[in-house]
């Protein structure tokens, strides 16, 4: 069964039983390239602004209250969570978003129309773009939409490494006590706490999230009422920062009027802003993640100096091995937010005049880094840094087998580079300790070498990691 819907091009036959309509399906058939769709953050949103839109255009007189009135409640359903598999354009498509856009429209004057007692398709009682679309363009509607949609997964994003943060936190405390072979450049360098390495992890955490928060004011910045180009065309004075106020009403975001309406419309480099912070915050966790894999190597030949949580077996051919898939998984899920940056700012490099045709792709490659992040990051705090444990002998066998290098850089004050040089090198050579060496010549006493020693080895204050990240 099929209903008649036209629009510029002509007459087709539309499912009678979607929301959607003719430009929809036009889309559909004109973008079917990935399998891609758009966010459910995306649509939820789009659900929120043309809700305020309907509000707005209610309070001004411009909307009669029963279809005002139907088109908000449509919306609500949209922002519940109802009617999302009717939004089917792909993510990949020409035209600025305004496929998507229609999708929008026909959805919920669809919606609106059964509310009203008439039949799908009948735009007669609400109109895609007469109704729901009232004194609005895509080149408005889409880029506050992403907006109200990356400051909600800002704040998700936000506690989620703060949860993160807690948990590299206690692990610092934990592992406080536990000396271990700092290594640079690979190669043994001098003993550190195992503590003070998770400590600096959780350190980098809090600046992270610190930076992810602070991003999300440019986001606060909207171009809703500057319909195509940022002029106000065929939108009353205020429509635009009233619309606002409806959305602030309802999500609390504190969303503020961009002021030069042109500027938002056609520069789109408050994104730039925070994809790049995305990026910092993937390069950190990977180093972590990175970090961690290595001194869990092994585990019986390699360093084996922590133990990570066993998720799965690791080998169709070696019984018994297993592998850090959580590790691995957070790895690429860094390296896909780095080369999405990439495209965030190839997309805005070609935006051109008034307009940017490839908001499309640039909200797909944000929503895709900042979930995937999200996500990632609560299984890799629940299934891999919870569950860490120290290997402590391990790491003091370690400590002890590196002793003729690591001591001597705190030894360079009291006996001198050179003399520590020969020290190191007649170890070396004698298979023995720098420890042996120095006592046997009589360098220093035991005393004096151990109270030296200790000085070198930096207390872990468990205070310093959240509060001054």
């Amino acid at each position: 069964m099929s209903r008649l819907e036209h629009d510029l091009l002509g007459e087709r036959e539309v499912p009678r039983d979607v929301y959607w309509g003719i430009h929809t399906l036009r889309a559909r058939e004109n973008f079917d390239v990935s399998g891609h769709r758009i966010h459910p953050e995306l649509i939820r949103a789009l659900g929120q602004v043309k809700k305020s839109c309907a509000r707005a255009n209610m309070e001004l007189g411009y909307l009669t209250e029963d279809i005002g009135q139907a088109i908000v409640t449509a919306c609500d359903e949209i922002i519940g969570g109802r009617l999302h598999d009717q939004f089917i354009v792909d993510v990949f498509q020409g035209g600025a978003g305004t496929s998507t856009h229609m999708n929008a429209n026909e959805v919920i004057a669809n919606r609106a129309i059964e509310m009203l007692g008439g039949e799908r398709g009948d735009y007669d009682i609400v109109h895609p773009n007469n109704h729901v679309n009232m004194h609005q363009s895509t080149n408005d509607v889409i880029p506050t939409a992403i907006r109200v949609a990356m400051c909600r997964l800002h704040c998700q994003l936000s506690g989620t490494i703060l949860e993160l943060q807690k948990a590299l936190k206690q692990k610092a405390e934990d592992f406080a006590h536990i000396l271990k072979m700092g290594r640079t450049q690979h190669q043994d360098a001098t003993p550190i706490t195992l503590g003070a390495e998770f400590a600096a992890y959780a350190k980098v955490m809090g600046r992270d999230r610190h930076r992810i928060e602070d991003s999300e004011f440019i986001l606060k910045r909207v171009n809703m009422g500057g319909t195509a180009i940022g002029t106000g065309v065929a939108s009353p004075t205020g429509f635009g920062i009233l619309v606002i106020e409806k959305i602030n009403e309802d999500t609390n975001l504190g969303l503020f009027d961009a002021r030069d309406l042109v500027d938002a419309t056609q520069n789109l480099d408050a994104f730039a802003t925070v994809s790049s912070m995305l990026k910092v915050h993937a390069a950190n966790i990977s180093k972590i993640t990175s970090d961690l894999m290595l001194i869990a190597s092994g585990p019986r030949a390699g360093w084996g100096e922590i133990t990570l949580p066993e998720m799965q077996a690791g080998s169709s051919l070696m019984p018994g091995k297993v592998n850090p898939v959580i590790g691995e998984m957070v790895e690429q899920v860094a390296m896909q937010v780095i080369s999405n940056d990439y495209v965030v700012c190839e997309v805005i490099r070609r935006g051109r005049l008034e307009l940017n045709a490839f908001q499309p792709l640039l909200s797909h490659c944000l929503f895709e880094s900042i979930s995937l992040l999200n996500q990632a990051e609560r299984i890799f705090t629940e299934k891999c840094v919870k569950g860490i444990r120290a290997n402590e002998e391990v790491c003091r066998e370690l400590v002890d087998r590196g002793w003729w290098n690591w001591g001597l850089p705190a030894l360079v004050p009291y006996i001198g580079y050179e003399k520590a040089t020969d020290v190191a090198r007649q170890a070396a050579r004698d298979g023995t300790t720098a420890r042996e060496v120095i006592l046997s010549d009589g360098m220093l006493t035991e005393e004096e070498l151990d109270t030296i020693l200790r000085k070198g080895i930096r207390a872990f204050d468990k205070d310093d990691v959240i509060d001054r990240s």
